[in-house]
């Protein structure tokens, strides 16, 4: 047995987990199941570990997390798109299962990803949130081959799925209102957040599910985090031109409607920003953004404060 302190790196598949564990570099697999699980708990268990990483599989890594909070051992879910990007930094540009969990070790070890703590309720609220994105998606796009079919059979068929579509939006979104007031904590932050212009019952569950950094971390990283934040393009004598990156896309598009909705609130301070920055010179995108940006860190201080909109 060693005592070393080790970093174990986790590539998720439906079926199997692929394992390595650095520096020792200890290659396993083992079922994505129940048993499997507790043959890589019994194994880290001899062991200090520092951190188990693993990617967001889109729900295939949720059993493992569980399992990993109960054993108390240290668990981080990372961005897959990070991972790459260090992989491709390392010069390693092959991509295999045993690969990925090296791959994703190495980055866990370079760069110590925070942990992640599962919230039942987050996830249930995240489940639905991600559903009813998906069923408005299918809305729009059945809504416009109907307008487009020439075929009177194809236009009943896009008729009755659209009814079909629309009735599982409603039971979703009363769903997720029985998500959030079941949970007294989602309770009081669902409330607090649509005190704020522009934020109703379709993105303030969207925010508290998808982005449950707001209100733990500074207005900064929270900007980072929705992809609002300007990052700077300089180099030598050059200034380059400030743009915004990456974040997380379904957070950014919810606060995109919902700052659009701010601006129309009359007398509202996101009014008076968007047109002070127009009258400024701004394009109307690049004041939408900035809107958008004001709105994350508004709404981020609102709940670290635990304090509803104030208008003044």
């Amino acid at each position: 047995m060693t005592q070393e302190t080790l970093v174990v790196g986790i590539d998720v598949s439906k079926a199997m987990l692929d394992v390595v564990i650095l520096p020792l570099g200890e290659v396993l697999r083992v079922d994505n199941a129940a048993s499997g699980w507790r043959r890589l708990i019994g194994r880290l268990r001899r062991e200090t570990v520092a951190v188990v990483a693993f990617e967001a599989t889109g729900g295939y890594e949720r059993g493992l997390l569980k399992a990993l909070n109960k054993a108390r051992l240290p668990a981080a879910r990372v961005n897959p798109n990070r991972v790459r990007e260090f992989a491709k930094a390392c010069g390693v540009l092959a991509k295999n299962d045993r690969l990925d969990a090296l791959m994703i070790a190495r980055f866990a070890q370079t760069l110590p990803p925070r942990l992640t703590r599962p919230d039942p309720a987050v996830e249930a609220l995240a489940e639905l949130v991600t559903a009813r994105r998906q069923i408005s998606e299918d809305l729009t796009r059945t809504a416009n081959q109907a307008d487009h079919a020439a075929s009177a059979t194809l236009k009943r068929l896009f008729r009755r799925r659209l009814r079909a579509l629309e009735t599982d939006l409603k039971l979703i979104d009363l769903e997720i209102a029985k998500v959030v007031a079941k949970d007294p904590g989602l309770a009081r932050k669902n409330a607090l957040l649509q005190t704020a212009p522009g934020v109703g019952p379709v993105t303030s569950p969207t925010l508290l599910a998808l982005l449950p950094e707001l209100g733990q971390v500074a207005g900064r990283p929270i900007a980072s985090l929705v992809g609002v934040a300007p990052f700077d393009h300089d180099s030598g004598t050059l200034k380059g031109q400030r743009c915004i990156w990456g974040g997380r896309q379904p957070v950014r598009n919810t606060l995109y409607m919902a700052a659009l909705g701010a601006i129309r609130t009359k007398g509202s301070c996101f009014q008076v920003f968007y047109q002070k920055l127009i009258k400024a010179g701004k394009k109307p995108k690049v004041a939408i953004v900035a809107v958008m940006r004001k709105l994350a860190t508004t709404l981020n201080a609102m709940l670290k404060y635990d304090q509803p909109w104030r208008p003044a």
